[in-house]
This record gives C-alpha cells, structure tokens and sequence, in this order.
C-alpha cells in the first residue's frame, strides 16, 4: 500500500481562522480504496480539516494533494472536478426542490452529454425509496430518507474519493448502523472514502485505518483494530475504561 500514490494527503497543514490556530501539522494520508476515519469530539478541528481538502479553508501552511498532486489553492469547484465528493453534516438538500433535482446537482459538473443513467440506477438499487420519493421535496422527507438523498447526490459525481461529515448525527441507532452498512457497501465498489466521525465505535467498526484530532493536532494513528483495542481512545472516545 505504501508504494501507491495517496489518493489523499495531508502534509504538515496549519489551518488559521484570523487568529485562531485550528488545524496544527497534522499529516495524513488515504490510499486508493481505503475507508479512514477521523475521529474526534467537538472543536477537535474535524470539519476544518474537511473544509481545507474542499478549498473551503485555506491552509496558511503545508499542502494537501489529490492523487499526488497539489490541490492547495485551488477553488472548491476545480477540486471537485478532480474527483471528491461531500456527504455534508446534517445533509444540506435543498428543500424545497424535488429528490430528483437534489440529485441533478450532484452532477452539476460532468460532462452535459453523460449519460446519468447508471448512477440512477445504481442509488436507486441501494435506497428503492429514493426512486419512490424522486417527485417528492427532498424537506417532507424524514431524516433517514434525507441521508439516503445526500448520499445518492454525492455519488452522481461518480467520485473517486468521498468525503462523509459526521454521518450518524441525528439519525437513530438503527438507521445509524444502516447508513454505515452502506458507507462500507460504496466503499467495497472502489470508492476511496474518508469519513469524519464522532462514533468511533461505529466509524472503527467499517474501517481500514483511523485517525484521531485532538484540538487540531492527530494524537493517535492506526489500523482500526489496534485503535479500538487502545485504552486512552476508549476511554476518551468509547466510554470505557479498561
């Protein structure tokens, strides 16, 4: 795995918000049908760290690349074009258009003459209900309904690296576990993905390797076995102690 170019890379990024330092030489990297994790509370610097992937956040230093190469600077629609896509935290459709719009824009940016009709398809055999609800507005849906739509809007771009922000927030337990199935599932078709999380019982549970913030800095890095099995992450994140 070492000798494959990173689908994703964080090298020694210092991210500010005027003064406030909250991203601090954290190093990363993501390999080619990988599913990492990030995991950390609240203020840890998760989503800034999604923010500064997606040029959202600009890194005052260090690079981020995409496929080896240096995506730093460049405006959130160019990195998407490359081939990342984002599940936002609390889904973000909009409302009041329709299931079948909110997918559209998913893939505002291929080519007008693709042909969409394999990614339908492909969403529609993962969440039957989606393709039930498409006339429907994506804000009368339920919260679960509204994950699956993120998710299928995420996946029109046909990406080569997903982005998931905190995925279980507001869902309940069982749809939690159903929405992880499902990251997991996209993840074994080839889909390099990256999920923030604060579950990380839930997050190690489907994922090859893991990473841990800690007020902006990654204090703990492993396999995800060998991160469920450390007894300062179960106790500051799972609850436990040993």
């Amino acid at each position: 795995m070492s000798d494959a170019t990173p689908a994703l890379e964080f090298k020694g990024v210092n991210t500010h918000y005027g003064p406030v330092h909250v991203l601090k030489d954290v190093d990363l990297v993501i390999y080619p049908g990988e599913l990492v994790c990030l995991l950390g509370g609240n203020a840890s610097g998760k989503t800034t760290t999604l923010k500064t992937i997606l040029g959202m956040a600009m890194p005052s230093s260090g690079e981020v690349l995409l496929d080896g190469s240096v995506i730093t600077g460049h405006s959130t629609t160019d990195i998407v074009s490359r081939g990342i896509s984002m599940v936002p935290e609390n889904r973000r459709l909009f409302t009041r258009m329709t299931v079948k719009e909110n997918l559209e824009i998913g893939a505002y940016l291929r080519d007008p003459d693709d042909d969409l009709e394999p990614e339908y398809e492909h969403i529609f055999d993962m969440f039957p209900r989606i393709k039930e609800r498409l006339g429907q507005k994506a804000g009368t849906l339920s919260g679960g309904e509204q994950q699956m739509v993120a998710v299928g809007r995420a996946l029109m771009a046909k990406p080569k690296v997903l982005l998931m922000d905190e995925p279980s927030m507001g869902l309940a337990p069982l749809l939690v576990q159903q929405n992880f199935d499902i990251i997991k599932q996209i993840n074994e078709e080839g889909v390099t993905v990256f999920v923030v999380e604060q579950n990380a019982n839930m997050a190690l549970s489907i994922a090859d390797r893991g990473y841990v913030l800690q007020t902006g800095q990654i204090v703990l890095s492993g396999t995800a076995d060998s991160l469920l099995a450390n007894e300062d992450l179960r106790r500051a994140y799972l609850g436990e102690v040993e």
